[in-house]
């Protein structure tokens, strides 16, 4: 037995010991992502059923299962959880009053942290310790090493179902610098549903599919149209593609074993598909166990708009939920409901333009039906009542919905406007004429349509 291995022994507790050791009005960090400790959830949750602990803060990044803590204390009598990205168990949460969404611009969480809180407990899921005493993190490395950083105890929950991701830097903690370590119940990771892609989102692919070319260093999130253009770049052939994207999902791993992916191209981390975190299918993270391709960084250097841009051609595509004629863009709120949050979407629209021959995309189909089942537009005269501004209108780029593509770079207001009509759906077009001439929009020469 090593001094690694001599340590590791000393440390082993089991969770209810370890849930032990949290106190009244501790606050508190879960690991982030897929990387839910769940067996020390459950330990604490006991204690909160038991009226053991009050005034607790719990602090979380994007949940995939409702915490049992939150379901002991379902009136929020003794802990409040804030969440620093929404996800769809964080948005039922919300909707009950039992979670606070973290505004935040993804790049910056890090820094707010080491600047502004300290947690008395740290709850971190990891792989299993190395031979070089290292537990690791990567699949999940976004701001868990910031709020390690600023921990007075930390906690690791082992599950041998988490992937070795190698760095990138602050991939991972030594077992030095942990206080216990708890054995888990090894729970598979959770795996993200492939989402069909829908004919709107076929047609804004095809407009989108035009902008890459040999060489461009992508960027692209979760859903049906990212896998969507994922596979077009896959039956096309487009080679020598860069990968710098706060999120790895598993149309990446598909171009990488298609060959597309070399990396050779990229200006930082050259030959590596660089991100922060990954959500996918259990071939994605079997994809990232031990593969020095791919490298794991916190999101203040991944989401880095200084960074991203040093690569050329980027290309990054993101999602968002409605627009307004003068270009200012909603992707995480329905009026006042919290849907997601801004993540790294003004990180990525920013950087990509900054990026010589770069292009920052939103992409959105141009209708929705609302609750009653009418279809209204997602491309307005002005915001819905409510509705939180994720990319000021001077941030955005390209736009594209099923009905085209513009840019709106160097356009003033008038031309915006006639340019966002003009992806809009056809049904809506004449009333957003007339409404934008009561904005004033047209000026005395009037609109070109």
């Amino acid at each position: 037995m090593n001094i690694h291995q001599q340590s590791y022994k000393n440390k082993v507790i089991t969770a209810k010991e370890a849930a032990a050791m949290v106190k009244t009005g501790d606050n508190i960090y879960y690991s982030e992502f897929t990387l839910f400790p769940h067996s020390l959830d459950l330990a604490l949750s006991k204690r909160i059923m038991d009226g053991e602990l009050e005034n607790l803060k719990l602090s979380v990044v994007c949940l995939i299962k409702v915490p049992e803590v939150i379901k002991a204390d379902p009136e929020q009598k003794r802990v409040t959880t804030s969440d620093w990205h929404f996800s769809a168990v964080s948005r039922r949460l919300g909707e009950q009053g039992l979670i606070s969404y973290v505004p935040m611009t993804y790049h910056q969480g890090p820094h707010i942290i080491r600047k502004y809180i300290d947690y008395d407990v740290a709850f971190i899921s990891a792989a299993p310790m190395g031979k070089n005493g290292n537990f690791n993190i990567g699949i999940s490395n976004s701001m868990s090493s910031a709020a390690i950083s600023k921990s007075k105890k930390i906690i690791v929950e082992i599950n041998k179902n988490i992937p070795r991701c190698l760095g990138g830097n602050q991939e991972f903690i030594h077992v030095s610098k942990v206080d216990h370590i708890i054995e888990g119940e090894h729970p598979a990771l959770a795996e993200t549903s492939m989402k069909q892609a829908s004919d709107e989102d076929k047609k804004i692919a095809s407009y989108i599919i035009n902008e890459i070319r040999e060489g461009c260093c992508l960027q692209l999130g979760i859903g049906g149209l990212p896998n969507l253009i994922g596979g077009i770049i896959g039956e096309m052939g487009i080679p020598d593609l860069g990968v710098h994207t706060e999120m790895m999902v598993d149309s990446f791993a598909d171009l990488y074993e298609k060959g597309l992916v070399s990396g050779a191209k990229k200006n930082t981390d050259k030959g590596k598909m660089t991100y922060t975190f990954a959500m996918g299918t259990k071939r994605l993270y079997d994809f990232l166990n031990n593969n020095p391709a791919c490298a794991s960084y916190p999101v203040d250097y991944i989401n880095d708009a200084k960074i991203i841009s040093q690569n050329d051609n980027v290309v990054a595509i993101n999602n968002a939920l409605e627009i307004d004629l003068t270009g200012q863009v909603c992707s995480e709120s329905s009026g006042h409901k919290q849907i997601s949050g801004t993540g790294g979407q003004l990180d990525y629209i920013y950087g990509a333009f900054l990026s010589r021959g770069g292009k920052g995309i939103i992409a959105m189909k141009s209708t929705f039906n609302d609750k009653d089942g009418q279809l209204k537009s997602t491309i307005r005269p002005v915001l819905s009542q409510g509705a939180i501004v994720t990319l000021p209108r001077s941030i955005v780029q390209y736009v594209v919905s099923e009905n085209g593509i513009v840019q709106l770079k160097g356009k003033n207001t008038k031309e915006r406007a006639e340019a966002l009509i003009s992806i809009s759906h056809p049904d809506f077009r004449e009333d957003m004429i007339k409404e934008a001439d009561k904005m004033g929009l047209w000026g005395k020469r009037g609109h070109s349509f």
